[in-house]
C-alpha cells in the first residue's frame, strides 16, 4: 500500500485535468511532476508537522531537484526503451521529411484521389490500413497517419476524425496479434505462474489465446471504428470538429495547434514530378526492416538443423523474443537511408540537401519527444509515490469472484489513464491478478478472463488519457492538436468501455460464451452511436451525419482547386 495515499493520485490527475481544460500539454505534464516531487520530497503527512515539511521541501529546491531526476530517469528507465522509442520517433521524422521533400505525399495523394472520392473511403481506407500494420502500434500510428493524412485533407475530414481511427486501431490491434504487446505480456504472464509455483501450469501462450475473446474493448474498439465509418454518424465533440470540417474546409480548429505541421515547417517539395516510389518504397522498408530485424534479434543461439527441423516454432518464438524497440530503431533508419537513395537515383536531392532534409524531420518531432519525456517522467513520479500500489489495494480481494473481472478492468483503466502507460499497466496489476484469479476461483479459464481485462482496460485508459504516448503519436502523425483529439475520442472510447464492463459482468454472474456475448455487444454499439448522434445532433441543431449538412459532402477534391486545405487547417484564398 502506498504511504502517499490518495495523495499519490494528485500528479497524474493534476496533468490530465489541466492538460484538458487549458490544452497545454507540456505545461500540464511538467506542473503533474512537479507537484509529485513537492509531496515526495516533503513526505506522506504533510498536516503532522507542517514546518518540517516545508523544510524538507525547500532543501529539494520546493522540488525542482527531484522533478528533473524523475524526468531524466524516465527516459533511461526499462534498460534504454525508451530511449530507443525517442530515436525511433526522431528517425522518422526524418523519414516523413524525406518523403515529403521527395515529393512522395504528393504522388499518394493524387493517386489515391483518383480512386478514393467521399471522406467514407478515405476513413475506411485507414482503419483498414490500421488493421494490416499490426506489429507494432508505433509503426502503426506512424504508418497509416502518414499515409492518409494528406488524402483525408483533401477530402476535408477533420484531423480529429483520423486520429482517432489510426488510435483505437494501432493498440487493439497490436493486443490480438503477434507484436511487440504480446511478446512484453507474455513474459509477465509467466513470470505471474512462476510465482505461484504450480506444477501443471499452461503454458503463457495457452493463457493468451484463451484471453482473445475476452479482451472485449480492444474487439469491440475496432468495431466501433468502422460502425462510425460506415454509418459517417458521430456524437460529443467529433460531431462538431465533422461539421467544421466538412462546411468550411478546415481541418483543424482556427486556434489548434497541431502536433506536426509537415508543409509549414518543410516548405514545398524538391520533387517537380512526384513519383509513388517516393512514397511506398520508405514506407515498405519501414515495415520490411523493422519486421526482419524483429525476427533476427529473436532468433535463438541455436544450431542450423534446429531451424531446419522445427522451422514454424522456431520463427514463431522468434517473434514472441524479439527486441522490437530495437528492431523499430533499425527499421525508421533504413526508411531514411532509402530516402537519401531515391534522392540521388531520381536526381532529386545530392547527399547534403538529404541531410538537410534529414535534419528538419527531426524538428518535426520536437512536440512529441518533449511531451513523451514528460509523460515518461509522471510515470517516474507515479513509481515513487506508487499510485499503482493504492489502486491495486483499493480494489481489495474481498469482492465477489462474479464482479472480479469488471473490477479488474476499471483498476486497469483508472492505472492506465493516470498513468499514461498501457505496458505500465500491465507491469503493475498482471501479477496482482493472476494470484487473485486463481486464489479466488483455481481455474486457468477466470486467469485468462482477468489477462483479457487487463488488456482491455490498459487500452481504454490508454484511450483516454493526454498524458498516454500512444495519444502523443497518433496527433503527431495525423497533425491533430493532442488535446482535441483526445477530447473528441473520449466519448467513444467511454462508450465501448462501458459496453465492455456490462458484456464482462454479465459472463461473470451467467459465464455465458464471449462468442455469444461479443455480437451482442456489436448491436449495443451500433444502437448506440444511432441513439447518441441523433440526441446530440438535435440538441446542437445540426445533422447527425456531418456530410449531409456539408457543401464539400461526399464530393471528391481535385488537387490545386479553390477548396484545398492549407497546412494550418483553413481554406486557401480564392
Amino acid at each position: 500500500m502506498s504511504e502517499f495515499g490518495v495523495l499519490s493520485l494528485v500528479p497524474p490527475l493534476l496533468a490530465i485535468g489541466l492538460a484538458i481544460i487549458t490544452r497545454k500539454a507540456v505545461l500540464s505534464l511538467f506542473l503533474g511532476i512537479w507537484s509529485g516531487a513537492v509531496l515526495y520530497a516533503g513526505g506522506p503527512s504533510p498536516l503532522d508537522d507542517p514546518v518540517g515539511w516545508l523544510r524538507s521541501v525547500a532543501a529539494d529546491g520546493f522540488g525542482i531537484f527531484t522533478t528533473f531526476d524523475w524526468i531524466v530517469a524516465g527516459i533511461i528507465a526499462d534498460d534504454g526503451f525508451y530511449v530507443q522509442i525517442l530515436v525511433f520517433t526522431l528517425l522518422l521524422g526524418a523519414g516523413v521529411s524525406m518523403i515529403w521533400n521527395l515529393g512522395g505525399s504528393y504522388a499518394v495523394r493524387d493517386w489515391a484521389l483518383e480512386r478514393i472520392e467521399t471522406q467514407r473511403g478515405a476513413t475506411f481506407a485507414a482503419w483498414l490500413l490500421g488493421l494490416v500494420m499490426f506489429f507494432d502500434d508505433y509503426a502503426n500510428t506512424a504508418i497509416v497517419g502518414s499515409t492518409i493524412k494528406d488524402v483525408s485533407d483533401e477530402l476535408h475530414v477533420s484531423r480529429e476524425k483520423l486520429s482517432y481511427i489510426v488510435d483505437s486501431t494501432a493498440a487493439p490491434v497490436a493486443t490480438l496479434a503477434i507484436s511487440s504487446w504480446i511478446a512484453f505480456q507474455l513474459g509477465e504472464i509467466e513470470k505471474a505462474y512462476d510465482d505461484l509455483g504450480l506444477q501443471d501450469a499452461p503454458e503463457p501462450m495457452e493463457i493468451f489465446l484463451q484471453s482473445i475473446p475476452y479482451n472485449m474493448y480492444a474487439i469491440l474498439a475496432i468495431v466501433m471504428v468502422l460502425i462510425i465509418v460506415v454509418t459517417g454518424r458521430d456524437y460529443g465533440e467529433m460531431l462538431t470538429a465533422e461539421h467544421r470540417s466538412r462546411s468550411t474546409g478546415k481541418v483543424t480548429r482556427d486556434d489548434a495547434q497541431p502536433m506536426q505541421d509537415v508543409e509549414g515547417d518543410l516548405g514545398d517539395p524538391h520533387a517537380e514530378n512526384p513519383r509513388l516510389a517516393s512514397f511506398f518504397t520508405p514506407v515498405v522498408v519501414l515495415a520490411v526492416v523493422t519486421l526482419g530485424t524483429a525476427l533476427w534479434t529473436g532468433l535463438p543461439a541455436e544450431p542450423l538443423s534446429t531451424f531446419i527441423d522445427r522451422p514454424g516454432d522456431t520463427v514463431f518464438n522468434a517473434f514472441i523474443d524479439a527486441s522490437y524497440a530495437s528492431a523499430l530503431v533499425y527499421g525508421s533508419f533504413a526508411m531514411v537511408v532509402s530516402g537519401f537513395v531515391l534522392g540521388k537515383v531520381y536526381g532529386i536531392m545530392d547527399a547534403g540537401e538529404s541531410t538537410g532534409a534529414t535534419i528538419e524531420g527531426f524538428g518535426l518531432m520536437l512536440t512529441a519527444v518533449s511531451i513523451l519525456v514528460l509523460a515518461w517522467g509522471i510515470g517516474t513520479a507515479v513509481t515513487a509515490l506508487d499510485t499503482g500500489g493504492y489502486v491495486s489495494n483499493v480494489i481489495g480481494e474481498s469482492l465477489p469472484i462474479e464482479l472480479l473481472p469488471v473490477v479488474v478492468l476499471g483498476a486497469a483503466t483508472f492505472i492506465a489513464f493516470s498513468t499514461g502507460t498501457a505496458w505500465g499497466t500491465m507491469a503493475i496489476l498482471t501479477p496482482i491478478g493472476i494470484p487473485v484469479a486463481w486464489s479466488m476461483a483455481g481455474d486457468h479459464t477466470m486467469v485468462a478472463v482477468i489477462v483479457g481485462m487487463i488488456f482491455s482496460g490498459a487500452i481504454f485508459g490508454d484511450h483516454s488519457s493526454p498524458i498516454s504516448d500512444t495519444s502523443v503519436l497518433s496527433a503527431t502523425f495525423t497533425g491533430a492538436d493532442l488535446i482535441d483529439h483526445v477530447r473528441t475520442q473520449i466519448p467513444y472510447a467511454l462508450t465501448v468501455g462501458l459496453v465492455s464492463a456490462l458484456l464482462i459482468t454479465v459472463w461473470g454472474f451467467t459465464r455465458i460464451t464471449p462468442f455469444i456475448l461479443l455480437p451482442i455487444g456489436v448491436v449495443l454499439l451500433t444502437g448506440l452511436v444511432y441513439g447518441l448522434s441523433e440526441f446530440d445532433a438535435r440538441r446542437k441543431g445540426v445533422e447527425p451525419i456531418a456530410a449531409n449538412g456539408s457543401e464539400y459532402a461526399g464530393d471528391p477534391v481535385t488537387p490545386g482547386s479553390e477548396s484545398d486545405v492549407s497546412a494550418d487547417g483553413g481554406s486557401q484564398p480564392e
